[in-house]
């Protein structure tokens, strides 16, 4: 784990060190973060305002050897829900962060001039504030090119778009991956905008060779390593069905259960999705050339990333995922998979979240702005966004805001955030995560989708409501405490089936850390940093009226099931009360 936490103020631009307390010392990405925040930030504070702060967590084995375990924790007071929120993030930087002995980066203060960014440089026994110069105001594909030609290739990059530097409330935090490109993003809640508000274009990060990553039990943690890598290995959903086709193998399946959201909301299959899988990227790959089997970071197993190429070979974007790919496709009704990834694109060069940015164009085509099913409008509208016009700025303010600038009923979001690729009446229990999760709609709070349609870690019926707050409960103690670790949450999926992987994750935290936490501690810890995320909220307002669905999916009936959203009220109260 990290020898100091570093202490950035934007006001003044000082850099200091300090040492890791006691209290902070076993804690690591989500759990570290979350901490932080709820010590340090008011929770009724503005989230664009002087009293927030950004914090910068690299996971408990990140910088390990440990597979699949490079993810950035990055938290604050969002300003798009308004909650505690905390986003994480493949790439390069985590681990580079991590073996630099950096434990956590908090960012605070504001911007010190008006329209003036700066860069923070980190190097081995350095940290230093420089002015942004050329790089303020350009896209993060320009950003991440212009910063390795100046400090050399192989550096870490975190950044910000133009988004994020006017503050837009969907603008995302990205992280470049091991060919530069700047698609991995900490993307959900508008933490790029709490980053912009600080006037902190971009952190860079020069580490090179294994670091210096304190290990308490070196062979606790070689076997805790040896354990896990197999069953990620021996798992089909790690070892075949993610390197094969990505993320966005989901689209067919979920699409078959009828709980794909097409149409923003208003079905749940779309005639279209076969044209928008992981299937169509993997033949691409063949075809156009560009990868399947790509890994976001150095270390990964899983590989579920892609590179997608223009028809005519040349690279366009990395990576298109599961969820972007129904953000644009199935909800927008748009099923032409190269107008998809030219909004993922430009969701990556100018620092939005794909997620919300989908369910934002999903919104504007209902209200009439622009027609359902046209990519190219799409793509002319979404282009705004950086240009900073009056309905860029509208579209980059996301779902929520959109739909109230234009009158819009069905609007999907709870908290505030967009909803992400599965349809709550189709799939009642990640319908409970997205209600009860303390950062708004997200699915990877609790991945019930695991059981309800993969049957991983058991097997539920997805229409059925009985059973579902309980499983949305484990799932969601469970994911904060992987997310906690640095690991990639989809090492989960062997995690719930294998016990030697189980096992394994666990030797390998208490190898690092020279604890002895049990399975029992894994539920009882993921318990405690969810109470303590709930308890910030609280004081910042929110109450159990808030963990509800969107009003239209408790009386519009969802085809081709027709259900409605019918896990009672008393059950959501229920997930977090015990």
């Amino acid at each position: 784990m990290g020898k100091f936490i570093l202490r950035v103020n934007m006001s003044d631009l000082s850099v200091k060190k300090e040492d890791v307390s006691e209290k902070y010392r076993v804690l690591g990405g989500r759990a570290l973060t979350s901490t932080i925040v709820a010590a340090e930030v008011k929770p009724t504070c503005h989230p664009l305002g002087p009293h927030n702060k950004l914090v910068f967590a690299p996971g408990i084995v990140t910088g390990t050897t440990a597979p699949s375990s490079g993810r950035l924790s990055v938290g604050a007071k969002s300003p798009l829900t308004g909650t505690i929120k905390e986003a994480n993030a493949g790439g390069i930087p985590a681990q580079k962060i991590a073996r630099l002995g950096i434990h956590a980066i908090i960012v605070e203060g504001l911007q010190k001039e008006k329209g003036k960014f700066y860069i923070l440089k980190l190097a081995q026994g350095t940290a230093v504030l420089e002015e942004a110069g050329q790089l303020t105001g350009k896209g993060m594909y320009e950003t991440n090119k212009l910063i390795w030609q100046k400090y050399g290739e192989d550096i870490g990059i975190i950044g910000i778009g133009p988004a994020g530097e006017m503050k837009m409330l969907n603008a995302g935090v990205s992280c470049n991956d091991p060919e530069n490109g700047p698609g991995r993003y900490a993307g959900r809640g508008g933490l790029g905008a709490v980053m912009g508000s600080k006037g902190l274009k971009a952190i860079i990060v020069e580490q090179k060779g294994p670091g210096d990553v304190a290990i308490a039990n070196p062979d606790l943690f070689k076997q805790g390593q040896q354990k896990l890598a197999k069953g990620l290995a021996d798992h089909a959903v790690t070892s075949q069905a993610l390197p094969t086709y990505g993320t966005a193998v989901l689209v067919n399946i979920l699409n078959e259960a009828g709980g794909l959201p097409t149409r923003n909301f208003s079905a749940g299959k779309f005639e279209g999705a076969s044209k928008t899988g992981g299937e169509v990227i993997n033949e691409w790959a063949k075809t156009r050339g560009g990868k399947v089997g790509h890994a976001c970071h150095h270390g990964c197993v899983i590989k579920c990333s892609n590179v997608v190429n223009h028809p005519d070979g040349t690279y366009h974007v990395s990576p298109l995922e599961y969820e972007t790919a129904w953000a644009f496709g199935a909800n927008c009704e748009i099923d032409n998979l190269d107008d998809i990834a030219e909004l993922n694109r430009i969701c990556n060069d100018v620092g939005l979240d794909t997620i919300d940015s989908g369910g934002t164009i999903g919104v504007a085509m209902e209200a009439g702005i622009i027609p359902f099913g046209d990519g190219k409008k799409a793509i002319e509208l979404l282009n705004e966004v950086g240009k900073g016009s009056p309905i860029g700025r509208i579209i980059g303010n996301g779902t929520a805001f959109t739909g109230k600038a234009f009158g819009v009923v069905r609007v999907p979001v709870v908290k505030g955030q967009s909803i992400p690729a599965y349809e709550p009446r189709a799939v009642k229990g990640i319908g409970v995560t997205f209600a009860t999760a303390t950062m708004g709609a997200d699915h990877t709070a609790g991945y019930t989708i695991a059981t309800e349609i993969l049957s991983v870690g058991g097997k539920a019926d997805p229409l059925a409501a009985a059973e579902k707050g309980a499983l949305a409960r484990g799932f969601q103690t469970a994911t904060i405490f992987i997310d906690s670790t640095g690991y990639c949450l989809f090492i989960a999926f062997a995690v719930l089936d294998l016990p030697d992987a189980f096992q394994g994750m666990l030797d390998t935290v208490n190898g690092v850390l020279g604890t002895g936490y049990t399975a029992e501690d894994f539920n009882c810890l993921g318990a405690e940093w969810l109470t303590l995320e709930r308890k910030f909220n609280e004081a910042a307002g929110f109450t159990k009226a808030d963990d509800r669905l969107p009003e239209f999916m408790y009386y519009e009936k969802l085809p081709p099931h027709n259900h409605v959203y019918d896990v009672p009220d008393e059950v959501l109260d229920s997930v977090h009360s015990s």
